[in-house]
């Protein structure tokens, strides 16, 4: 009869014992100890951002709904959604606040976030805002005809882009482009959609850039030297 481990033996602490002579694994054996799990408390800091007031002009018309707010004004009209991490209050007359409604990190998040979303709604309908766009490029030509702007790029055709509604373009010396409106965001998309149809190259400027666009300039290649 071969041999084998013996069925029986006493276990104790630290003690070791072999499991069968060919395996020669070793097994150490020792007293159980209880895993501890330690809860932590997540403390955000409050947004720098996020906790600025907003100031509400009197011409401005605030409408506030559960989470929802909509924003009247001289320019037009805005509304905008707040998820649940954050909140918005009208503190005293002409005083929009936004808080927090629960201490997560994504809450921290978006405090300050939907606070610039706020201001921009109230600076946007009262004030409104614009970006300027600049061709730099020999016969490179922008005009308005009727609501679409006509770029010449140096493509075989002119390009016509459709202006969408509540927003106004206005061309100087047929090269500074100026695009304005009341809301910050469709702004910023239309001028982005202008400005790749000829993004700047880097070896002579050309192209179509933001006003205050600074473009890195590469150095041409040199010629070959006799």
């Amino acid at each position: 009869m071969a041999s084998s481990v013996t069925s029986s033996f006493q276990i104790s602490n630290f003690k070791s014992v072999f499991l069968g002579e060919k395996s020669k694994i070793r097994v150490s054996t020792g007293p159980a100890t209880r895993v501890g799990f330690f809860r932590k408390t997540i403390e955000c800091k409050e947004s720098r951002i996020g906790k600025q007031p907003i100031p509400v002009p009197s011409n401005v018309t605030i409408k506030l709904e559960g989470q929802d707010i909509q924003v009247k004004g001289p320019l037009g009209e805005l509304s905008l959604t707040y998820p649940r991490e954050v909140k918005v209050e009208r503190q005293d007359e002409g005083i929009l606040k936004v808080s927090k409604a629960v201490e997560t990190r994504r809450a921290n998040q978006m405090h300050g976030l939907f606070r610039t979303l706020t201001d921009n709604l109230v600076i946007g309908v009262s004030k409104g805002f614009e970006k300027k766009l600049q061709l730099i490029g020999v016969g490179y030509r922008a005009t308005v005809e009727g609501n679409d702007v006509v770029l010449n790029l140096g493509f075989s055709h002119p390009v016509k882009m459709p202006i969408p509604n509540g927003i106004k373009v206005k061309v100087d010396e047929n090269t500074k482009i100026t695009v304005s409106g009341y809301d910050k965001s469709e702004i910023g998309q239309f001028a982005a959609s202008i400005r790749k149809w000829r993004p700047p190259e880097p070896y002579k400027g050309k192209g179509i850039k933001y006003e205050d666009e600074v473009v890195r300039r590469k150095e041409g290649k040199a010629g070959k030297k006799k």
